[in-house]
């Protein structure tokens, strides 16, 4: 064991003092000597160190190590880097001044609805972005793995001991009484809604306090062999305030049988009211700094992608029927005020310029991207909000752009400098809503600026998808959509593409977010 004031790892770091130690692992304080900054370390507690299969310990807490240094999301810890003392492997992670959500309940009592369910919304967050990474679960979601920073309302997940890819399961071993649902304790297949199960538990915790405690009232997972059936008290029986709603998203989050509990974290957060479901509306990202990206919901439905004889070009044939999945499509193109919140996000593969544009405005079309840059934009929006936000696919940008019409545009077959910025009538980009918005509610499909799609360039659509995705065909050059600020009409049609190198930049070239509604698994 690692004692105050003992340096480690070739005098880098001074150890402080214990943080916590749970069955697996024992994290310290640490000041790092070249810096002055202070980070915590994460090694194995002695029971692990003097087990006789310690290499396979080790190993177990190596793979944790990597797990979390491939995330990047604002409610989960971060992990700097890897060290070795005297054989012994540990984890430098961010020191993360606060305590945890079990500690404060017991010190505070129980939380009033609206910042219990601010602090499970952002878990749920975190859990949605973490089951998107392969199909990693946490295994272990309790209010001591939930650490509220000092003097401010937000939350962060720890301690991913447990944590593991649903295909590369080979263990079920570890689990916390009152937290585990039954198949962790061998009574069904673990998924997604094991987590949600935990969640839904803490947050009874996080609401009732008492509850909790009193685990000789109802089942849990620890007693189903003991006691057999017992009903559970909704969480209002303890604390009448909680409101219906939330009573009973906590009760079906909490379901014995996983059929009858939501499936993801999605629905779960659906059922407490913090998302709503697909629907007209759509949702709004906060990207901090007063900057907001708003979503719109698309329904899906079929149309006729492509355009008709006697219009357009030969690539834009022939005619065919396209179904589309419901999605949701940026309101507007990505702005400058957008690009430059996420520019200044941790890199995931390339720099990007925070100010790349020629025609300068932060309510201006961010331009001269690529579509290599657009892509670095959606792995770091996707890695900071835990949504998988891509760029649209061909088919579902003329989906959403025709918005149920026929015509060349979408307000018809003729085109006015009053409906939309086009052949330089405006001498560059203009701020995005400006002109009027189609029946799905999208504003710019028409002109100022190209929007890179996913897809990459194909001469026609003979053979092309007919169920909404992306084609591609390995190309180097990828499809723009929409006409620009400079073009004549035909370029600015609802069937009419073009496509550029996709390192290519223009201050003509833009893009769009595209995301798809959570999956029911």
């Amino acid at each position: 064991m690692w004692i105050p004031n003992q340096s480690i790892s070739d005098g880098k770091y001074i150890i402080q003092k214990v943080l916590g130690e749970g069955g697996f692992g024992i994290t310290y304080s640490a000041k790092e000597t070249s810096t002055g900054e202070i980070v915590a370390i994460k090694t194995l507690n002695g029971k692990r160190q003097r087990a006789k299969d310690f290499p396979k310990q080790q190993e177990r807490f190596v793979n944790e190590a990597f797990n979390l240094r491939a995330f990047s999301h604002p409610h989960v810890v971060k992990v700097h880097k890897m060290i070795q003392e005297d054989g012994l492997w540990g984890m430098v992670m961010e020191y993360i001044d606060g305590v945890d959500l079990h500690e404060y309940v017991e010190q505070n009592g129980q939380l009033s609805e609206n910042d219990a369910l601010l602090y499970i919304d952002q878990i749920g967050q975190a859990l949605e972005y973490i089951h998107q990474q392969d199909g990693m679960i946490h295994r272990d979601i309790k209010p001591q793995n939930i650490v509220l920073r000092r003097g401010k309302k937000e939350t962060a997940l720890i301690d991913f001991g447990l944590a593991c890819k649903l295909d590369k399961m080979t263990t079920r071993d570890g689990r916390t009484d009152g937290y585990a649902p039954i198949e962790q304790y061998g009574m069904g297949t673990l998924g997604f809604f094991t987590d949600v199960y935990a969640l839904a538990a803490t947050l009874y915790y996080l609401l009732t306090v008492d509850g909790l405690n009193h685990k000789d009232e109802y089942i849990h997972a620890s007693f189903v062999r003991k006691l057999g059936p017992v009903e559970l008290p909704p969480p209002q029986y303890y604390n009448s305030r909680i409101s219906k709603r939330v009573n009973d998203a906590i009760m079906k989050g909490m379901e014995l049988e996983i059929a009858d509990r939501p499936q993801t974290m999605g629905e779960f957060r659906q059922l407490l009211g913090l998302i709503s479901p697909l629907s007209p509306t759509g949702f709004t990202e906060n990207l901090s700094n007063g900057v907001f990206l708003e979503m719109v919901a698309i329904s899906g439905g079929k149309f006729l992608m492509g355009s008709p004889s006697g219009e357009g070009d030969d690539d834009e044939k022939p005619q065919h029927e396209v179904t589309v999945p419901p999605f949701y499509l940026g309101k507007y193109p990505v702005t400058q005020a957008q690009w430059e919140r996420v520019a200044v996000l941790p890199k995931v593969n390339i720099d990007l310029n925070p100010k790349p544009s020629h025609f300068q405005g932060a309510n201006r079309p961010v331009e001269q991207v690529s579509w290599i840059d657009a892509q670095e934009f959606c792995a770091r929006i996707s890695k900071a909000t835990g949504k998988l936000y891509r760029l649209p696919s061909e088919a579902e940008w003329e989906y959403a752009c025709r918005a149920k019409t026929t015509t060349q545009y979408y307000f018809g077959d003729s085109i006015t400098k009053d409906l939309a910025n086009f052949e330089r009538h405006y001498q560059g980009t203009t701020n995005v809503g400006k002109f009027p918005a189609n029946a799905f509610g999208l504003f710019d499909m028409h002109g100022n600026v190209w929007e890179w799609c996913e897809d990459d360039w194909n001469n026609n659509y003979i053979n092309a998808p007919t169920d909404g995705g992306a084609w591609n065909s390995r190309s180097d050059i990828n499809m723009l959509r929409g006409g620009s600020w400079r073009l004549n009409p035909g370029y600015c049609r609802s069937a009419d593409l073009d496509g550029n190198r996709r390192d290519y930049r223009n201050y003509n070239l833009g893009f769009r977010l595209a995301i798809s509604p959570p999956r029911t698994l």
